[in-house]
């Protein structure tokens, strides 16, 4: 699955930088995607394509209401990329959501599959989506997309 949309900010809750899509664009997801954390590539803008890990869900933990899409770009970046658009193909699948006892253990939990997603995308099947014509086309497209995410449906795609 591949996406791009306008960032929002995730709350401060731990050390790892995270990116929240809008509430429409989650209630735009294919019925078939499950919750859980995933891994793949993001680019931010018209930027380097990087490793990200993501959750999709409900978030147990914070026993949220609702559904949710938080996506941690594997890189340090020097700024605030907060209302760019994130562009993410989605390639594989790590563990489905669960509940911690505490917040150390999520947080292990956390690094645990960041350093998953690392693996996975260095095996030569992964690494070449890091290439994929959908991160060429979103940054040449992204000066026609929409300021909001009102028509955020027609940009969500299955393919990957």
């Amino acid at each position: 699955m591949t996406t791009a949309f306008f960032t929002q900010p995730a709350p401060p809750r731990f050390t790892c930088v995270e990116s929240n899509f809008s509430d429409s664009v989650v209630d735009h997801l294919p019925a078939d995607v499950a919750t859980g954390i995933y891994y793949g590539w993001a680019c931010v803008g018209n930027g380097n394509v990087y490793k990200m890990v993501m959750s999709i869900g409900w978030n147990p933990y914070y026993k949220n209401t609702k559904k949710s899409m938080e996506t941690h770009v594997i890189h340090t970046f020097k700024e605030d990329f907060y209302g760019d658009i994130l562009s993410v193909v989605m390639v594989g699948y790590i563990r489905p959501e669960r509940t911690y006892d505490s917040l150390e253990a999520l947080i292990a939990a956390i690094n645990s599959d960041i350093e998953e997603a690392k693996l996975k995308l260095e095996l030569p099947e992964h690494l070449k989506l890091k290439e994929d014509n959908f991160f060429t086309s979103t940054a040449s497209s992204s000066s026609v997309l929409p300021s909001t995410t009102a028509s955020t449906s027609q940009t969500i795609m299955n393919g990957h």
